[in-house]
């Protein structure tokens, strides 16, 4: 089972996407905010997976730091924001890959699984 840090601003996706992983087998601790993810980067993850555009912390300063204390980590964006989603390639640690809303929750899992299989 692999386990996951979901950060999602939004309360009814968020829970969404954490039934759907869960329900695929995975360990997911949702964080409604990047400050909250943040206080659980202390833990080992096979995955994060954020949003990118949150209030307060977004989700490139989040992985930024997943990605400092975790080398390797696993790093998946999503977000509504075409433009923002092209300048985070630029920003985000490197391997990360960025889905664009809206998605199916049935994309994101398989795309999740092929994150963790990589």
């Amino acid at each position: 089972m692999s386990r996951i840090l979901l950060a999602e601003d939004d309360d009814s996706l968020r829970g969404f996407l954490a039934r759907a992983l869960e329900r695929a087998g995975h360990q997911v601790t949702a964080c409604a905010d990047g400050e909250e993810a943040v206080t659980f980067l202390d833990e080992q993850w096979d995955l994060l997976l954020t949003d990118i555009v949150m209030p307060g912390l977004d989700g490139i300063e989040v992985a930024r730091r997943a990605a400092a204390k975790h080398p390797g980590l696993r790093i998946m964006f999503i977000t509504g924001f075409a433009a923002v989603a092209l300048a985070a390639g630029d920003k985000a640690p490197a391997g990360a890959k960025v889905l664009s809303k809206p998605i199916h929750l049935r994309e994101i899992v398989t795309e999740v699984e092929r994150m963790i299989a990589a």
